[in-house]
């Protein structure tokens, strides 16, 4: 029926479509061809210019708006590499990808808000009833326009399939893979949902709606779904596909269709992507949208009440990631704002290379478009953008109040107010070794078969190594191992940092004896380096050695070192390494705090990693294997029943103290910000019940502390002013400390590694003569984020500086989840 309407409707609109345009069409921000670049905007020659010269990108046009006015409009560089060379014109036609999502899928949901046709925290299945299957019925059109759904990433794109109803009937059939409103996920499923709403609202294709109520009324002339033939020759070229669809380095040039691999698939409409436009047309959009803003004239198809909703954080009011309904605000994401465009300005970038980023409060515009992916997917812009934006600002010559603007954009919004979290789930984990056990210990009888039928094992381990029935691990390899395959033997018993029952808090541990085997435990929690991996003569007559040890999650926790240093051994001995795997306890869902330096490896920094990296145990050994080139013969028994957004309370599992002094699971949530800075000269609580979460020192005051902290409104956490007295051995003991306890009120929305970094900025400047603050680089390993804290900067800001380097990591990490 959709199909049919959509043949019916576009044939009438395409005579329609030229008068209107013409009607409502502003004269084009367009300027001639510039031939000499304006002395303020000369560095952005200069950025563009490089980045082509390195194969960065073929060429890109680069337009900014200004007051009202196109400032700067210029083409770089060629249009097409491949088949053919084509020097870049202003008027090319780039396929813009994501930004599809806000030219079109986003203005058409507030269209529908605002005829009073739909409400924004209203279900989507309450107008697509479909959507509703498989655990959906309760995700809001609000929480898919900021991506705080739990929808997956994108369909499922496994075997081949074709058409619009079939990817519907995909995303009608997902699964979503965290509990809405919890955890910032971008999600190609959640604007291809939107889409539908469109459509099944409206009555009218996506296409249709675009070009009747966006399109035309803003009077763009190279804008639209499926670009038509004669205009083939303007378009650039994205990358290569295969027969079967897939994206390449060989087969066919795509021109004129869609790049996206889902949408292309979708007939080359769909809510998240297929739609196309120029420079100049997205100027057109962009002032439009600024004027209405700024309550001028304007022919944007919305009015300016919806429009500034629009562009407001609207995600939870928990959510760290700032998102407005479909603009980006401030996340991971947002690297195009740069670094001077103040919080407050939006915008959104897409995937083939495409970026537009708007400032109300200077009244600039930032139109970056690019076929980056051409000719072969190796292209990148991600820095590119935030140059250019920064070049950008500073060419305006406009000043920012970001501290004003700040205080409103992190106030509570209405998404408060009857809002349904799901804080926690009742799982039911089974970890490596309980997978390990279930199947029969087949693992390592496959591994057995290469040496002969027989596997020589030691283990890594310590009391965190035991199954689900409480058996410990050493116990169920010696004996269970055994009974099920002869050649299985365990031989050797390694121990990490605290010893065989994780109780020792010093180094220099002994050598032991293992009472209930027999077995020797060598300890590998030496004063030296050396004394801390395993010896080769230690590895000399195994075959493989098995790991299972409880992480943290956090790239100081020395267990993460240990499993390095085997890895490295093992690939120099020629010996197999089995991880068994276990929970990330303070979730896998979140990467957080800043990368440590290269070149600063050590017990406490295996090597560059964020403070919180977001991958058990089994998914960081594949990380080390992969990015160190290790070449490891790696295996990982993976849990069973997991799930990234998990706590550790949400897994069934038993809690045991990992450390000494990590005891609880509110501690484990406060260690990835407490630990960043216990180096410093503070006691973060050892020697009192509750490490980690306390935090003083004799010569603090606790109440101007606490008052310090709480007014800085850092989300998920409050600070309570406390005296205490810490017990020896530790910092301050016997001294009476005054400090705060840590109130963790909202664990998802806590971001540890900021926290610490807001203690030790507010610590140094309350007690610029009392706090050693280059004392946390021990752990930090950042110099750049230790000297802007001692030049005291904002945390917030300084935070901002490394999600570059953060995104750059997630990509990485990508390859290497196993969950």
């Amino acid at each position: 029926m959709m199909r049919l309407l959509r043949n019916a409707v576009v044939a009438f609109l395409a005579l329609i479509a030229t008068s209107v345009a013409c009607a409502a069409q502003k004269p084009s921000p367009a300027v001639a061809q510039q031939t000499v670049t304006p002395p303020a905007f000369a560095p952005i020659d200069t950025i563009v210019n490089d980045a082509v010269a390195h194969n960065e990108l073929p060429g890109a046009v680069v337009v900014i708006g200004h007051e009202g006015h196109v400032v700067f409009h210029r083409p770089y560089g060629m249009r097409s590499l491949e088949p053919t060379r084509e020097a870049m014109t202003e008027d090319t036609i780039f396929d813009m990808a994501s930004l599809t999502k806000d030219l079109v899928t986003a203005t058409a949901i507030m269209q529908l808000y605002e005829q009073g046709k739909i409400r924004i925290d209203d279900p989507v299945a309450h107008y697509v009833g479909e959507f509703g299957a498989n655990g959906k019925q309760d995700i809001t059109i609000r929480q898919c326009l900021t991506h705080y759904s739990g929808l997956a990433p994108d369909l499922d794109l496994t075997g081949p399939w074709h058409g619009r109803e079939e990817g519907l009937r995909r995303l009608f059939e997902s699964t979503p893979i965290a509990p809405p409103g919890v955890v910032f996920r971008y999600s190609d499923e959640n604007f291809i949902a939107l889409g539908a709403l469109v459509e099944r609202v409206s009555g009218l294709p996506l296409e249709v709606y675009a070009q009747h109520n966006i399109v035309a009324p803003l009077g763009l002339t190279d804008s639209g779904y499926l670009p038509p033939a004669e205009k083939r020759n303007r378009i650039a070229p994205t990358q290569y596909v295969t027969s079967d669809g897939t994206l390449s380095g060989m087969g066919t040039m795509l021109r004129g269709v869609v790049h996206d691999p889902t949408a292309r698939r979708m007939e080359g409409v769909a809510g998240h992507a297929g739609f196309f436009s120029t420079a100049a047309d997205v100027s057109v959009f962009a002032q439009a949208l600024l004027d209405r803003l700024a309550g001028r004239p304007s022919n944007f198809p919305l009015n300016r009440l919806t429009l500034a909703k629009m562009i407001e954080p609207e995600q939870p009011a928990t959510g760290t990631a700032l998102r407005g309904f479909g603009w980006d605000i401030d996340s991971a994401l947002s690297s195009n704002r740069g670094t001077l465009f103040p919080l407050g300005s939006f915008g959104h970038t897409g995937f083939t290379g495409t970026s537009l980023w708007m400032d109300p409060q200077s009244d600039t515009y930032v139109v970056i478009l690019t076929n980056a992916v051409h000719p072969d997917g190796h292209g990148h812009t991600v820095v590119l953008r935030s140059r250019i934006a920064d070049a950008a600002a500073q060419a305006v010559g406009f000043r920012t109040q970001e501290n004003g603007q700040l205080t409103q954009l992190t106030g509570y919004n209405e998404s408060l107010t009857g809002a349904r979290r799901w804080t926690a789930r009742n799982g039911d984990v089974m970890t490596g070794i309980d997978v390990l056990e279930s199947e029969k210990f087949l693992t390592l009888q496959a591994l057995a078969k290469k040496h002969s039928g027989r596997l020589r094992m030691g283990l890594l381990t310590n009391q965190t190594g035991f199954d689900r029935e409480g058996r410990r691990t050493i116990d169920v390899l010696a004996h269970d191992a055994y009974a099920a395959a002869p050649g299985l033997t365990l031989t050797t018993i390694f121990t990490p940092e605290h010893g065989i029952q994780g109780a020792q808090d010093r180094p220099d541990l002994a050598n032991a004896t293992d009472t209930a085997t027999g077995l020797p435990i060598v300890s590998l929690y030496g004063a030296t380096d050396a004394q801390r991996r395993p010896s080769p003569e230690s590895l000399r007559d195994l075959d493989a050695v098995v790991i299972d040890l409880q992480d943290a999650g956090v790239r100081y926790w020395t267990y993460e070192a240990a499993m390095g240093y085997f890895l490295e051994a093992a690939a120099k001995a020629n010996i197999d390494v089995v991880v068994l795997d276990r929970p990330d306890p303070a979730t896998g869902s979140f990467v957080q705090g800043p990368v440590s330096e290269i070149g600063r490896d050590s017990y406490t920094n295996y090597m560059p990693l964020p403070v919180r990296h977001g991958m058990t145990f089994g998914e960081l050994a594949r990380y080390f294997n992969g990015e160190r080139h290790l070449n490891a013969a790696l295996t990982v028994v993976k849990m069973q029943g997991w799930q990234r957004g998990d706590w550790f309370d949400s897994t069934g599992l038993i809690w045991t103290n990992p450390s000494p002094n990590l005891r609880s699971q509110r501690a484990a949530e406060l260690y990835t910000g407490i630990g960043l800075i216990e180096t410093s000269n503070i006691s973060v609580g050892r020697g009192t019940d509750t490490p980690f979460e306390l935090l003083g020192a004799p010569w603090i005051d606790s109440r101007t502390f606490a008052r310090t902290l709480n007014a800085r409104l850092l989300p998920g956490v409050r600070f309570v002013p406390v005296d205490f007295t810490p017990a020896a051995p530790y910092p301050y003991a016997g001294q009476l400390c005054h400090g705060v306890s840590l109130m963790v009120m909202d664990r998802n929305a806590l971001d540890g590694p900021e926290l610490g970094l807001e203690i030790a900025s507010a610590l140094w400047k309350l007690y610029p003569n009392d706090y050693k603050l280059d004392q946390i680089d021990r752990l930090l390993v950042n110099k750049s984020v230790l000297d802007a804290l001692r030049s005291g900067e904002d945390p917030q800001r300084i935070a901002g500086d490394w999600r570059l380097e953060l995104e750059a990591f997630m990509q990485r990490r990508a390859a290497y989840l196993e969950y």
